[in-house]
């Protein structure tokens, strides 16, 4: 795969964000790359070239025979760029845009219900006061990190690792001082604490794989995130697991380094969820990776009725009018929807918080996908894939810009549930 010698800066957001955290610093204050003038790289060429390269530059992330990245100083990317058997490229960077609605100030103590509506919505059952399953199951969740200590999520932590401050990762550390990712992995799996008081994700019995691709602020690289899809990825053969990697963010440029590691997670037979984006409610602009052919895109609801269904809201993203209908799933098409208006889930300090985004529809689908996983162990990932889509079939979206009858570009084949 080729990049050329362009050095093109793509923005990945957050799925959803929070305004406090918006347009920060890097969170990579170890580095500094514009206090010394530097700027990270991905360096790719032919086999020679790039392990003469290797010997001249620290590496960052080694792809092997894509290339590596690494950070370098303006006269050595001069160097670099005059070479002409090497192809250049900068790397992303990742940060976080501006928020649809905003956090609350101070978390709660407690949650104002165990059952939020996501919940209910998802299970399809009004009177829900208990959700289940997803055993078995490993949902990594790539984000800000996530507060392991939380009483409704220690018991479900199975990994913790760092991958924005070393070559490779840190083990057993995951922590998140923003609170996204603490938000969207107890949507997922949060079990209601040891006193059963705290709340309910869906799919409590499923293991987590807490994976900080982002630093505190929000702000990481692409090649972080892609090192994590591919670690994700070889830890499901390695141990034999069942993956679902969760992923809400998302940009408006397709990042290569981040599109050739969905491919390569979703070829090891990982199923990939992503949120389409919060640039809505014009067509065509869900983000990536969301918007790849191998993740499933996933637009938000909110708790609104219109048109005898739930209601696409207006700030998620939508796909290609253009292939409304087909029930075939390409670029840039968002696939199904799920809660993503005013979700409390898990936050900081032990505690609860309401945010909105299709970073909180996404986990929806992650926590679907493992309960239904977990109670048909024998599925591939991609019959997993068709019983979402399935599902969502049985729940049309008619409500919001876009929704109509069928699959649109709104809400795509629609809203699945557990019955």
């Amino acid at each position: 795969m080729k990049y050329g010698k362009r050095l093109g800066a793509a923005i990945i957001s957050l799925g959803i964000t929070l305004s406090m955290f918006a347009g920060g610093v890097s969170a990579f204050q170890d580095e500094s790359p514009q206090e010394k003038n530097e700027v990270r790289i991905f360096v790719q060429g032919s086999s020679d070239e790039i392990l003469n390269a290797k010997k001249r530059y620290k590496m960052k992330r080694n792809f092997g025979k894509e290339g590596f990245t690494t950070t370098v100083n303006s006269a050595q990317l001069k160097a670099l760029q005059k070479n002409s058997n090497l192809e250049i490229q900068k790397v992303s960077q990742v940060t976080i845009a501006q928020a649809p609605f905003l956090a609350n100030a101070m978390a709660a103590a407690v949650p104002s219900a165990r059952t939020p509506w996501g919940m209910k919505a998802i299970y399809n059952d009004a009177s829900l006061t208990k959700t289940s399953g997803g055993n078995g199951i490993k949902v990594a969740v790539l984000d800000t990190g996530t507060e392991k200590s939380h009483a409704d999520l220690v018991a479900n932590v199975e990994q913790c690792k760092d991958f924005t401050t070393s070559s490779t990762y840190v083990n057993n550390s995951c922590v998140d001082r923003n609170g996204h990712g603490t938000h969207v992995a107890g949507t997922v799996l949060a079990n209601g604490g040891s006193n059963g008081q705290g709340i309910q994700g869906v799919a409590p019995e499923a293991e987590l794989w807490a994976y900080k691709v982002l630093g505190d602020n929000g702000s990481g690289y692409s090649d972080d995130i892609a090192a994590a899809i591919r670690h994700a990825a070889d830890q499901k053969t390695s141990t034999g697991s069942r993956v679902i990697i969760s992923m809400s963010l998302g940009s408006s440029v397709k990042d290569s380094l981040i599109a050739s590691s969905v491919d390569y997670a979703y070829g090891k037979g990982v199923l990939v969820v992503a949120a389409a984006g919060n640039s809505g409610y014009s067509a065509n602009t869900i983000g990536y990776p969301g918007a790849l052919k191998n993740a499933v895109a996933v637009a938000a609801l909110e708790n609104v009725q219109q048109n005898g269904t739930y209601r696409v809201a207006n700030f998620s993203s939508r796909g290609n009018p253009n292939t409304d209908g087909d029930y075939v799933i390409g670029e840039k098409d968002i696939e199904v929807s799920a809660p993503g208006a005013a979700i409390e889930s898990t936050w900081l300090n032990n505690g609860y918080n309401t945010i909105s985004g299709t970073s909180m529809a996404t986990p929806h689908i992650s926590g679907l996908a493992a309960k239904i996983w977990a109670s048909s162990p024998n599925l591939t990932h991609t019959q997993l894939r068709s019983q979402l889509q399935t599902k969502a079939r049985t729940y049309d979206i008619k409500g919001g810009y876009g929704a109509a009858a069928g699959d649109d570009y709104a809400s795509g084949f629609g809203f699945p549930r557990v019955r």
